[in-house]
């Protein structure tokens, strides 16, 4: 139904990677293989958590429920870029996309705040060691994460209205998702505002968590150096180092993606920076915090032992 000059989009065509019919075959079972990698690899990091009495720990709480974000904003994303390496009707509708893109703001928000949260986990645990217990108590743990649910939730809305508010003069999305930029290149209407609130509220969310990581290991280096012992010193390291490994990789794809100028887009290259941050991410951090991390290997090694000792006891 026309509008002035404008139509108005009920829904919108993913046109995802190529449209040579191989290489979209060969795409959909590559990325199929990696989802389900990621879903049994963080569905196992969820599990060992819960059922290993020894990983009920802070720290853990906090991988776990990064591990559950990375299910749910891979999750979002895949099924649509599976859809559209195969499918002829590569449409999504209106409701669709932007559901799609709000979930996805608020896993990639709610993942920028728990690295925070890790990273001040870290910090008390290093510098106040004999406080740790006290302060980083279950009640306050279970509030930190609620707390940066509320505060992703709140960005992911404000983004949302004020970008599928707009008019929009075409509906083929150059993108195997509904994100920021190929969305705004399709609006007609003056999307000036529009970009700003995105860019305002992307810059606050990364400068704030970013400060809060900082802050908390330019703490955690300075008592780190304060040891007078090698041994203990590395040992300090290690326990930082998986996430330093995590936010090293999650903020330099996501600053490359989102904080830049609106001239400075190119659809093809941001197709691959999407698949690493959509795909590759969600799939190292279960690597990541567990083969770098003794504790887990050997809650590994507990529940395996424990698995091994009752098939024998079913056997006798």
């Amino acid at each position: 139904m026309g509008v002035g000059n404008h139509t108005v989009v009920t829904e919108f065509i993913l046109l995802g990677f190529t449209n040579n019919l191989k290489l979209q075959v060969t795409l959909f079972v590559m990325f199929l293989l990696i989802y389900l990698i990621i879903l049994m690899g963080n569905f196992t990091l969820i599990t060992l958590i819960r059922i290993d009495i020894q990983l009920h720990t802070p720290m853990y709480f906090f991988i776990g429920n990064l591990a559950f974000l990375d299910i749910g904003y891979s999750s979002v994303i895949i099924p649509s870029m599976l859809m559209t390496c195969v499918a002829k009707n590569k449409a999504i509708s209106f409701t669709g996309c932007a559901l799609q893109f709000f979930f996805f703001g608020v896993a990639i928000s709610c993942e920028c705040w728990l690295l925070s949260v890790m990273a001040y986990d870290r910090f008390m645990a290093i510098c106040s060691p004999l406080l740790y217990t006290v302060i980083m108590s279950k009640r306050f743990c279970v509030m930190l994460v609620v707390g940066s649910y509320f505060m992703s939730c709140l960005n992911s809305i404000v983004q949302t209205v004020f970008i599928f508010h707009l008019s929009f003069c075409d509906s083929y999305i150059n993108h195997f998702f509904c994100d920021v930029p190929p969305i705004l290149k399709l609006s007609c209407s003056d999307n000036s505002i529009t970009y700003i609130v995105h860019f305002t509220c992307t810059t606050i969310l990364a400068i704030t968590t970013i400060l809060i990581i900082l802050v908390s290991y330019i703490y955690i280096v300075v008592t780190i150096l304060r040891i007078s012992s090698a041994k203990g010193q590395r040992k300090a390291f290690a326990t930082c180092a998986s996430h330093l490994m995590a936010v090293t990789i999650f903020y330099g794809t996501g600053s490359f993606m989102y904080l830049r100028s609106n001239s400075k887009y190119f659809m093809d290259q941001d197709k691959i920076i999407s698949v690493f941050y959509t795909l590759a991410i969600p799939m190292l951090n279960p690597l990541i915090y567990c083969l770098r991390n003794k504790e887990v290997k050997e809650a590994f090694r507990r529940v395996r032992g424990r698995r091994v000792f009752f098939l024998q006891m079913k056997i006798l």
